[in-house]
């Protein structure tokens, strides 16, 4: 039986709209106009979940839910907030009201029925099977990625493997830049977030929840959900920047099994926080002398910070200089003994341009290109340790 979504928004063209994305995807759609017909309608129906508008001329979105949740027949219907008032504010008293995800008009087709299905299959009662063992939660698993100088392209690296890992395992998986002031991602893959990673570290650390993190995810064509950061320095509180990264982080490995982080540069408040959360992490270096031994101090910081917990540390190797002033990748290896690398990942300025113009990740572009080979070469490896 087909799952039953009440949408409820003060102008019929949104109605409309939405009621037909959803239509299409196989849910059936009740509407209403205004809160006292959508409190009505939701005690008559008992719908599955509701999206719910803010700005109604008689009952706002936080009022209907209120009420909503006092009810004891639909009080534990999942709402997910969608509306055109998209500030901090909004969104924290959208969650207090007691909506479980907040999405902010317009928005792509793919991310909101992406955000109803997770909502539903998050809320949808597991029916219980006599005398079965109880199973142990799966972990998720976390890749960090970090670049031992500035420059060297992990943003490019996380990009290209999420959506190669997405590929290869047919699951949707979770990337997220964590460089607030230094996003690249939606402006490559043009796309335009309802909110941003600075929007969350705007937050005190107790309102960082899943529902929060979810609503801030962007949607792809690639089957890799996005958190993105900005451009801009959003009067950041460096001193607790830290707190809030690891909230974000832990909210984050709530909504997936594999979650890759772009960390770049081991140079900011709460750098440790992060990769102690991390059960892979892969260093990227080229094959200058100097880079490799600066890979070296990146390696051991990183193994000492990591000490007392399980994890793995791989080299990638960016090959971006000429080969008679490079070192080999036996040559690296002997300089950093027991740290192997993985694979080695050709320069190919031109191809990541073309890739970036028609706003898709290289290795969704050019699969056949040998840098594209090396990162599913990558993303196996990591599939084998994820299993």
């Amino acid at each position: 039986m087909a799952e039953k979504i009440l949408v409820v928004d003060d102008d019929l063209e949104t109605l409309v709209l939405i009621g037909k994305m959803l239509q299409g995807h196989g849910y059936t759609i009740l509407a209403a106009n205004n809160g006292t017909q959508a409190l009505a309608m939701a005690r008559k129906e008992i719908p599955d979940l509701i999206v719910l508008d803010i700005m109604m001329p008689d009952m706002d979105g936080y009022q209907v839910t209120e009420e909503l949740r006092k009810d004891p027949e639909i009080g534990e219907t999942p709402i997910i907030m969608f509306t055109a008032k998209g500030q901090v504010d909004d969104k924290v008293a959208g969650y207090e009201a007691g909506a479980d995800d907040y999405l902010t008009k317009p928005v792509h087709p793919i991310e909101l029925v992406a955000h109803v299905r997770s909502l539903l299959a998050r809320t949808k009662p597991k029916p219980l099977i006599a005398a079965a063992p109880v199973a142990t939660p799966r972990k998720c698993f976390t890749i960090g990625v970090i670049g031992t100088k500035g420059g060297l392209g992990t943003s490019t690296l996380v990009k290209n493997l999420s959506a190669s890992y997405a590929q290869l395992t047919k699951n949707e998986v979770i990337a997220a830049e964590l460089r607030p002031g230094q996003g690249c991602w939606a402006s490559e893959l043009g796309i335009s977030p309802s909110s941003w990673l600075e929007n969350l570290l705007a937050l005190d650390p107790s309102v960082i929840k899943p529902q929060a993190v979810e609503s801030s995810l962007s949607g792809t064509s690639f089957g890799v959900r996005l958190l993105l950061a900005s451009n801009q320095l959003r009067g950041l509180d460096y001193a607790t920047l830290g707190e809030k990264t690891s909230a974000v982080i832990d909210s984050l490995s709530k909504l997936t099994p594999v979650l890759f982080l772009d960390i770049g540069t081991p140079f900011f408040p709460g750098f440790e926080k992060v990769i102690t959360r991390c059960q892979e992490i892969l260093i990227l270096t080229d094959a200058l002398p100097t880079t490799a031994k600066r890979a070296r101090s990146v390696i051991d910081e990183v193994s000492a910070m990591t000490s007392t917990i399980s994890k793995n540390i791989d080299l990638v190797l960016y090959n971006h200089t000429r080969s008679d002033i490079q070192l080999t990748a036996e040559q690296i290896s002997k300089l950093l003994p027991g740290n192997q690398v993985r694979v080695r990942i050709p320069a190919v300025p031109e191809l990541i341009y073309q890739a970036i113009q028609k706003q898709v990740p290289l290795s969704r572009y050019q699969p056949d290109s040998l840098f594209s080979q090396q990162i599913y070469e990558l993303a196996k490896i990591i599939q084998s340790r994820v299993q």
